[in-house]
């Protein structure tokens, strides 16, 4: 992973949130299903290898050769970095929110 400041923040603000639900609920099952579904959702965002993933579907069986990164980090230069799949988006938009709604009802009981 690239950018290990947002790795860091995001389980900070994990660690908040299992803090202010072991407070409210005091519960440490619940805690834990906290922890397990907040580790769970970040690893799902933030440490995917997309450099892996936006190649051609038929090379995913193999490695990314240095070749192919480097022909990808130059290919992101400036706003293209941060491309937007609609597909990805609603595809992550369904399970997320399925998941937070799961994790609520479980909390809020």
């Amino acid at each position: 992973m690239a950018n290990d400041g947002a790795l860091r923040s995001a389980i900070v603000w994990l660690s908040v949130i299992i803090v202010i639900v072991g407070v409210s609920t005091l519960s440490l099952k619940k805690m834990m299903i906290t922890y397990a579904f907040g580790m769970v959702g970040i690893s799902g965002i933030l440490l995917p290898d997309w450099d892996f993933f936006d190649r051609d579907f038929s090379r995913w069986c193999y490695p990314v050769t240095a070749d192919e990164r480097a022909a990808l980090q130059a290919r992101r230069s400036g706003f293209k970095r941060y491309r937007i799949y609609p597909v990805r988006g609603i595809i992550y938009a369904t399970i997320y929110s399925i998941g937070l709604y799961k994790w609520w009802m479980f909390i809020s009981s």
